[in-house]
């Protein structure tokens, strides 16, 4: 008779930042993969700060890297794991390395071991302490000195990642390498191996830049007796020429994309396709994007960062977001911009946001395209506008005026017939009414075809402006 089997564990993921500056768009992409992959197995998604490097970590970093997770809507499972708090717990699995053997203390100085590792170099092998096998006197024990992991000597290293596949590293080329500074800091790969152990993950997905921490790792798990994570490695993202993203290819940080209009929503359908695939989808919801996410579709070679595609997904997104959302979106960059704004402007940008929003690639454009609506009166009108409006034009725009006077409906549909027809009793094609009825609402501002205008503006400041710029030509 055979036993049941033991149920699997419940998948965690974690985002793991080092709080030592903003939240870069890659990061933020490591992020949505783990966010994404916990949720496809209703799992968990934790965030740990590896704030360990105390010099370099800031208070300011971390809540740039919170503000950005909150503005993507990545929220933690449950509160955040700060690093550093954690200190005394892995100064108590680096003893435990030291009582099993596995881990040696090192009396060189720096500056011995640095000629020690020049030396070595130089002779083609691998740095290696003397302390490796040396037993320390009690006299020695009272000396500065680190601890150093004792790796296995002539055998492999073998992790089968899900994304990058089985890769291999020979012992021979790992160095022992330190977890407790002289000072009694532990270092990066002793702290992570406690701590994704101790919050229980089961997944590390990051970037591919951390592979060969892999080998080290999987080597400190193995000596603890514990359970390695399956491992997956993603290509980091390049520039649009295939160069490693930098500052010469424009944005990097999660604030800035928010700063120049685009919406969270289309951030997290770009980035899930940055390196991972489902199929030939381009655009997915959120709930799409957590019912087809997995490893299997994440690709191997690096992902290139494209503006243009981006902007096609937000434009996407922006004509489906919900009017009154992108009005008040649209109001804060018209404040950004230090326009000075009435109690009322927000109700005009709302009114005017259907008839906009099918143009628009992001919320700076929205302003742009709303800030004819927004023109206190009497707009200015400028010379260019006033020739427009001048002589037979100028009576033409003003029977126009006092046909919408009489007009019952305001309706956009209504307005778009009622247009026509009126050109049509006047014998001209709308060509030679257009142009000024624009100049007289907008006062030449981008609009809208002149059915949306008269709609966006509504009738009571439409009527107004038309009789402001007849007045204008007198």
């Amino acid at each position: 008779m055979t036993s049941p089997a033991s149920p699997k564990p419940e998948v965690v993921t974690r985002f793991a930042p080092s709080p030592t500056g903003y939240l870069h768009i890659g990061g933020a992409r490591t992020a949505l993969f783990n966010y994404l992959y916990a949720k496809r197995y209703n799992g968990k998604f934790l965030v740990r700060v590896e704030d360990t490097d105390r010099e370099r970590s800031t208070d300011e970093a971390v809540k740039a890297i919170f503000d950005g997770l909150s503005w993507l809507e990545l929220f933690a499972d449950e509160e955040p794991v700060f690093q550093f708090s954690r200190a005394e717990r892995h100064r108590e699995v680096a003893n435990q390395l030291l009582e099993t053997g596995h881990a040696y203390r090192d009396f060189l100085s720096a500056e011995e071991t640095g000629a020690l590792r020049d030396a070595a170099k130089a002779a083609g092998r691998t740095f290696e302490s003397p302390w490796r096998d040396r037993e320390p006197t009690v006299d020695d024990l009272s000396k500065p000195h680190t601890v150093r992991f004792r790796r296995p000597v002539d055998t492999g290293v073998v992790v089968d990642d899900a994304v990058q596949g089985s890769v291999r590293w020979e012992s021979s080329s790992l160095d022992d390498l330190v977890i407790l500074r002289s000072d009694g800091a532990p270092t990066y790969n002793l702290a992570v191996v406690v701590d994704d152990h101790d919050m229980g993950v089961t997944h590390v997905i990051r970037g591919d830049d951390h592979l060969n921490n892999a080998a080290r790792q999987s080597l400190i798990y193995d000596a603890l007796g514990w359970t390695r994570p399956t491992f997956a490695h993603i290509p980091l993202i390049h520039g649009p020429d295939g160069a490693k993203l930098s500052k010469r290819h424009g944005a990097q940080a999660v604030h800035e994309y928010a700063e120049m209009g685009y919406l969270p929503e289309a951030m997290r359908n770009y980035l899930a396709r940055l390196g991972w695939a489902h199929g030939d989808d381009e655009l997915f919801s959120d709930a799409q994007a957590q019912a087809w996410f997995d490893l299997s579709g994440v690709g191997k070679a690096p992902a290139r960062l494209d503006f243009d595609k981006l902007a096609h997904v937000n434009s996407h997104w922006i004509r489906l977001a919900e009017d009154d959302r992108l009005a008040k979106l649209t109001l804060d960059v018209h404040l950004a911009r230090g326009h000075e704004l009435g109690p009322n402007d927000e109700a005009l940008l709302l009114r005017a946001m259907p008839f906009v929003k099918d143009r628009a690639k992001t919320t700076l454009e929205l302003a742009d395209q709303t800030a004819f609506v927004l023109k206190p009166r009497p707009i200015a009108i400028d010379e260019k506008g006033l020739g427009l409006l001048a002589g037979e034009s100028g009576e033409r725009i003003g029977r126009l005026r006092d046909r919408l006077a009489l007009f019952a409906s305001w309706d956009v549909f209504a307005l778009e017939a009622e247009l026509k027809v009126f050109a049509e009793d006047e014998g001209v094609g709308f060509g030679k009414i257009g142009p000024a009825t624009r100049a007289a609402l907008t006062g030449g501002a981008v609009s809208p075809d002149i059915a949306k205008t008269l709609a966006a503006l509504g009738r009571e400041i439409a009527l107004g402006r038309l009789d402001d710029a007849l007045q204008q030509t007198k």
